[in-house]
């Protein structure tokens, strides 16, 4: 039954997933889940918790939430770009978890409150997300990747950022360059990869989403 991918476009959570299967060199079919029309039938079968996307569908079995995907993978595929240290380096494994972590609760959920809002809450969501990259940042530190010279669960987790940047940015009202330049070459770096460009949309059109969604909730 191979590989599916139960996910939409514009979704961070499903772009780092997709990257993950392209650094493993997995095939796999991407199924659309557009949930601003609706969930499918089979949306709601695989993750009947949730009913969230993404879902990974293995030989037709599902994994569910992107992070809990990206540990699958990683041991699914173990021949090919593994995501954390060595087995036998538990520290360094559980730091990169801690990390990847941190993104999910401190970028992911934080960025939503920047183009969900407007005037003062926009504000205070943008000045609380610059401050979670700054924290970033400092971890990324002279490093050409958060593990070092190895690409990584962090960088796959974190990856998707440059596809949201410009809606941040527009939105929130500040330059990433100007916040976190070291995050914003990093991002550079990861966009080399193919496996990074070839899952990411264009910014702009994310821009153009996130704004046809803003009308959607009055806030245009």
């Amino acid at each position: 039954m191979g590989v599916d991918l139960l996910s939409y476009w514009v979704t961070p959570y499903g772009m780092r997933v997709q990257v993950a299967l392209a650094e493993k060199g997995v095939e796999y079919e991407f199924k659309e889940e557009n949930l601003l029309v609706g969930k499918s039938p089979l949306l709601l079968q695989s993750n009947p918790v949730h009913k969230k996307i993404p879902v990974l569908l293995h030989d037709g079995k599902p994994v569910c939430e992107s992070l809990v995907i990206l540990s699958y993978i990683d041991e699914a595929w173990p021949e090919t770009a593994p995501m954390l240290p060595p087995a036998a380096d538990p520290l360094a494994r559980a730091h990169a978890r801690f990390w990847a972590d941190f993104v999910d609760k401190k970028i992911m959920d934080g960025s939503v409150n920047i183009w969900k809002s407007n005037g003062e809450a926009a504000a205070e969501a943008a000045k609380a997300f610059i401050e979670s990259l700054k924290v970033l940042e400092g971890e990324l530190g002279e490093k050409k990747y958060f593990g070092g010279e190895g690409f990584g669960l962090v960088d796959i987790t974190l990856a998707p950022l440059m596809a949201w940047y410009y809606a941040y940015e527009k939105y929130g009202g500040f330059s990433m360059e100007a916040e976190v330049p070291k995050l914003m070459a990093w991002g550079k770096r990861c966009l080399e990869r193919e496996s990074v460009a070839k899952s990411l949309p264009e910014p702009e059109k994310v821009y153009v989403f996130v704004g046809q969604v803003r009308k959607m909730f009055g806030l245009e």
